[in-house]
């Protein structure tokens, strides 16, 4: 952790904000200032204020009281651009590309550089947009539309698009939440070659480590308030957690004790050419099995295949016996399975729609009568989801988009366990949610194996898989390469069969030279 570079009058501070939506009290009385040459962390769990916070910096929101001040000047800004013109730049925690236009096109939508005539210089953005990939250490096309990138190369996109601006202030909200341990590497070297240049950088991260070992100072909010600012030297992860959930968080991984009973979900050979082959393998009642592997191994995809997204090419999937037909998530519904998808907001909710309805769209047939939806049974049944999930909201007509990241992770699954699935299968469940909620989800999955209900859990957070798993399957380059008992998973047998070292169940191999702690690739600190 490099030293703070704190002098002076900040180039960016809050004083004294509140922020309201109806009768919800986003921000109290909250105060920010972020130095030149300095990275600042936010921390706080989901729905402290965090998004708010970043929100008035950049424009989107105006306080409903308190200053926002760029260089000790009092300011307002009307909209993002106003924030933009003056150097502030943001990296939100999703990704906000236009699928059909390419990287270069998003990264420099409405800033092209012209030719005579007004023309575009498509060659200038093309080479500018390569410059941007060079800095950032990353092999990405410019011409490549967007439609069909990674999660990982989307943030790349927003990361560049920043970066291009030559911005004063970088806020960076969850920038690293779907990188590799090198991307987030490289990122970092980006951040302190700007802060050596000058610059302020805001930094929000659920990862406690990457806070310790990014940035200089930390603000920290609960439940909209402002609890501390104050040096990271001194403080230990355990000091952070408990100034942001206000108590000692007890087991961040609580795992119960269940009978496993009977197979309920069986794949035989799956395989989808190009793309994943050969994967077999159960998951029984009561137990939760992690499917792990670096990014890029096929986890997601075989999924996918599994629950009928995509539709495999050959093998087969049985659900209590039950043969799937190929290509059908109907079908895959019908047998009970269920699918928490990585990406909540393109894939899980309707982001246009109130919290009730999206919990209520697995069970229209239910609901409905003479082909109408029966309000009062849909507000009972997200009534009744948003008590067992601790749900945090203002009404359960708010559009779900108001919910912080958390509570919308909990609408999903809402949505799926309203279905009384045998199988549940959930895709990094933790990506982005802050270490108090992701007690609670891991508290959940853990009671609900204990119910009987058989889970399948994609995870990029190795911690979370030793943590939380009966059985590791550890997938590489497409194949599944191992299967490793809970009583045999370590950091190093995991991440010997995910880089490639091993192959065979519980042997370790050599993995002096890998560096690797994290499924992600996160390096080792020494």
């Amino acid at each position: 952790m490099s030293q703070p570079a704190s002098t002076g009058v900040p180039v960016l501070a809050l004083e004294g904000v509140n922020k309201s939506f109806g009768a919800v009290r986003a921000l109290r009385d909250v105060s920010l200032e972020l130095f030149a040459g300095e990275a600042h962390a936010l921390a706080g769990e989901n729905g402290a204020g965090k998004s708010t916070l970043i929100k008035a910096l950049a424009g989107v929101h105006r306080p409903d009281s308190g200053r926002v001040l760029l260089d000790g000047e009092p300011v307002v800004f009307h909209g993002p651009a106003d924030a933009r013109d003056v150097g502030i730049a943001v990296i939100y925690q999703e990704p906000t590309l236009f699928p059909d236009l390419s990287i270069a096109e998003n990264i420099f939508m409405g800033r092209q550089p012209r030719r005579a005539l007004g023309r575009i210089d498509h060659k200038a953005v093309r080479t500018s947009t390569a410059a941007l990939m060079a800095r950032l250490g990353v092999d990405l096309d410019p011409d490549r539309p967007a439609r069909g990138l990674s999660i990982a190369d989307q943030q790349i996109v927003e990361i560049a698009k920043a970066l291009s601006f030559d911005a004063r202030v970088l806020i960076m909200d969850e920038p690293t939440a779907a990188l590799t341990g090198s991307e987030t590497a490289r990122l970092f070297s980006v951040v302190e070659t700007l802060r050596a240049e000058g610059a302020a950088v805001l930094f929000i991260s659920h990862r406690l480590e990457e806070i310790f070992e990014l940035c200089q100072r930390v603000t920290i909010l609960r439940d909209g308030r402002w609890v501390a600012s104050e040096p990271l030297t001194g403080l230990t992860q355990d000091d952070l957690v408990r100034r942001m959930v206000g108590r000692d968080l007890a087991e961040l991984y609580p795992k119960q004790d269940s009978r496993v009973g009977e197979t309920a979900l069986s794949v035989r050979r799956l395989t989808r050419e190009g793309v994943f082959r050969d994967v077999s393998f159960e998951v029984r009642r009561g137990e939760i099995v992690a499917l792990a592997g670096l990014v890029g191994a096929g986890r997601t995809e075989v999924a996918q295949a599994v629950f009928g997204v995509d539709r495999a090419d050959a093998g087969e999937v049985r659900v209590d016996g039950t043969v799937l037909r190929p290509g059908s998530p109907t079908a895959a519904m019908d047998a009970g399975l269920a699918l928490v998808p990585e990406d909540r907001r393109q894939r899980g909710l309707v982001m246009e729609m109130s919290i009730e309805r999206n919990i209520g769209l697995t069970g229209l047939d239910q609901l409905g009568r003479a082909g109408l939806v029966q309000r009062a049974l849909e507000r009972g049944r997200a009534a009744d989801w948003a008590v067992r999930l601790q749900l945090k909201y203002g009404s359960l007509a708010d559009h779900v988009g108001v919910l912080s990241g958390g509570n919308q992770q909990k609408v999903v699954l809402a949505k799926w366990l309203a279905t009384e699935p045998t199988v549940l299968i959930v895709d990094e469940p933790t990506r982005g949610i802050d270490v108090g909620t992701k007690a609670e989800v891991h508290r959940l999955l853990s009671s609900l194996a204990a119910d009987g209900l058989a889970v399948l859990m994609i995870s990029s957070d190795l911690p979370e898989v030793l943590g939380m798993a009966d059985r590791v399957l550890v997938m590489h380059e497409g194949r599944l390469v191992a299967e490793i008992p809970r009583a045999e998973a370590t950091e190093e047998s995991v991440m010997a069969a995910a880089t490639g070292l091993t192959g065979d169940t519980g042997d370790t191999g050599d993995t002096s030279d890998t560096g690797v702690t994290g499924l992600t690739g996160e390096r080792t600190r020494t």
